[in-house]
């Protein structure tokens, strides 16, 4: 998921470069929800390990 946001990113930096602020903005803010989706799910995920006693794997 991380990696979608980081392509939609690349996406709207591109788009700024040639001048198509419309689409720069979309891919912008795609990329932005994109990225809290992966923050709160990565949360979540660390919450649920914790409550079941599992450490983070090395």
């Amino acid at each position: 998921m991380l990696g979608w946001a980081l392509t939609f990113l690349v996406i709207a930096i591109v788009a700024a470069v040639f001048g198509f602020g419309g689409i720069a903005g979309t891919a912008a803010g795609i990329a932005k929800i994109i990225f809290f989706v992966f923050v709160v799910l990565l949360v979540i995920s660390l919450i649920a390990n914790a409550v079941r006693g599992k450490g983070p794997r090395v």
